[in-house]
């Protein structure tokens, strides 16, 4: 009988504990564990594992950007992005095959990249220069800040007017952003068309030669560019639009001019008159103050 009592109230004792505690129940009022044949927790339980693979793919992905932004050199016309580009692939590569993805975690992402390619989110192939020779495209660059009337040459640059002809055609450019403003005394352009929009490159996306090159170093007002990596042959889908009469030099090779603006310039002097910003500091080559983004652009 004592033996007895002393376990009753050794167990009153723990409930007594467990009432006391956030969020415990007390033993004696604990549902069983059921182990039914028709019992579902393993779907659940996969589901959640699938998440959280998901999640540290992400994170990882995330990891690989950040410190690829870091590396990144703040060269004028995105001299080292093809690089730095490569770089973060490569990295996106390791943590991709690092995370040994399961077939749906497979079918998601291919998903997703299908999606993007779609939207015009990755260029195509590399058209000939063939396919703007002797031709004279004119059209709408429509931003945020205001509409632009522009006209490309294929007389002058047949290479560089086809890829973007065709970039425009597939809708590349919508939701891009003009990433980088330049207010120099000498130089005051703004470039856009960075897939990521952080002024990196494609480094699967590169193109030349450099074309119609201004001899004196001096790209007029209102001239459309291509801008470019270290090597001629590095363009890729961005572009610079020069708001005044600048000198930019011409000893690693020249940045081609493929058009010019038709109208709107007043556009780009407003964008320019805020300035530009980095770390939130005001300098004369950095982030826009005034936020442009390409809503369309539409040649003909």
């Amino acid at each position: 009988m004592c033996g007895t009592h002393f376990r009753l109230s050794a167990r009153a004792k723990a409930n007594r504990r467990d009432l006391h505690r956030p969020g415990r129940t007390p033993s004696s009022c604990r549902p069983c564990q059921s182990k039914t044949p028709g019992d579902t927790v393993a779907a659940p339980r996969q589901d959640r594992e699938t998440r959280r693979r998901i999640a540290r793919m992400q994170a990882k992905r995330d990891l690989a950007q950040r410190q690829a932004k870091r590396r990144k050199r703040d060269n004028l016309f995105a001299g080292t992005a093809g690089v730095l580009a490569l770089a973060l692939a490569l990295a996106l590569q390791v943590a991709w095959f690092s995370s040994n993805p399961t077939p749906e975690e497979t079918r998601l992402i291919e998903q997703q990249a299908a999606a993007a390619e779609t939207n015009g989110a990755v260029p195509g192939p590399v058209p000939d220069k063939s396919a703007a020779e002797g031709k004279i495209f004119s059209g709408t660059l429509s931003t945020s800040a205001g509409d632009l009337g522009v006209e490309l040459d294929g007389n002058v640059a047949p290479q560089a007017v086809a890829v973007f002809s065709s970039l425009a055609e597939s809708g590349f450019f919508a939701g891009k952003t003009c990433h980088r403003l330049t207010t120099g005394e000498t130089m005051g352009v703004l470039q856009c068309g960075s897939v990521n929009g952080d002024g990196a490159g494609d480094p699967a996306y590169q193109w030349g030669p450099v074309e119609n090159t201004p001899a004196d170093g001096v790209y007029p007002a209102g001239s459309i560019a291509v801008a470019r990596g270290a090597s001629t042959d590095s363009n890729g889908t961005q572009f610079f639009i020069v708001y005044k009469d600048s000198l930019i030099p011409q000893d690693t090779g020249g940045y081609t001019i493929m058009g010019k603006l038709t109208s709107g310039l007043d556009v780009l002097e407003a964008v320019a008159a805020q300035g530009a910003v980095k770390e939130g500091a005001e300098v004369q080559d950095g982030t826009p103050k005034t936020p442009v983004t390409i809503d369309s652009f539409t040649l003909k």
